[in-house]
């Protein structure tokens, strides 16, 4: 059902839907409460909103700032947390020095393939903790084995599924 502020797409007889401005800043801060309530920062989950938001293809800081009611500064680490795990581009403002920031075409993919990396790293570090445990038959060993073995069969799942991805998105 379509919500408060939109119009059907696609019907071919009641034109675009038009933006409600209110309602978008309620979903950015509502899916910011939810992300922050699984772990992701809060600050950093309302700047990327905000882009994923925007109907431009990408903004500055201070446009950003600006949507969300908070400085430039502000706004500075949840970009650079962003761009380290890949869910934003920074791409410079010829003549300024200001960027823009953008989000990466597939980004959720590619910042998928991050945790993949992460995953490998809790693996590896898993299994010499396993052996400095005194092996698997120990009760401590036994439980970072379980986390490794978890986190293992998660990777393999994740392959696979990626691999999926890619091949539903072309």
């Amino acid at each position: 059902m379509p919500g408060p502020s939109s119009t059907r797409r696609g019907t071919g007889d009641l034109g675009p839907a038009r933006r409600d401005e209110e309602a978008v800043r309620q979903f950015v801060e509502h899916l910011s409460m939810t992300l922050a309530d699984q772990g992701f920062p809060r600050m950093p989950a309302r700047v990327l909103l905000t882009l994923m938001s925007a109907d431009e293809e990408a903004l500055t800081a201070a446009e950003i700032g600006q949507r969300l009611g908070v400085s430039p500064a502000a706004v500075s680490g949840a970009v650079r947390f962003l761009t380290h795990v890949g869910l934003l581009d920074r791409d410079p403002v010829p003549g300024s020095r200001r960027d823009r920031y953008r989000m990466p075409d597939d980004a959720w993919y590619l910042a998928t393939l991050t945790k993949e990396t992460w995953l490998t790293t809790v693996i590896d570090h898993a299994t010499a903790g396993v052996g400095a445990l005194g092996g698997a038959a120990t009760t401590a060993g036994r439980r970072v084995a379980d986390m490794r073995d978890f986190y293992a069969f998660v990777q393999g799942e994740m392959n696979g599924m990626l691999a999926r991805w890619r091949t539903t998105r072309r």
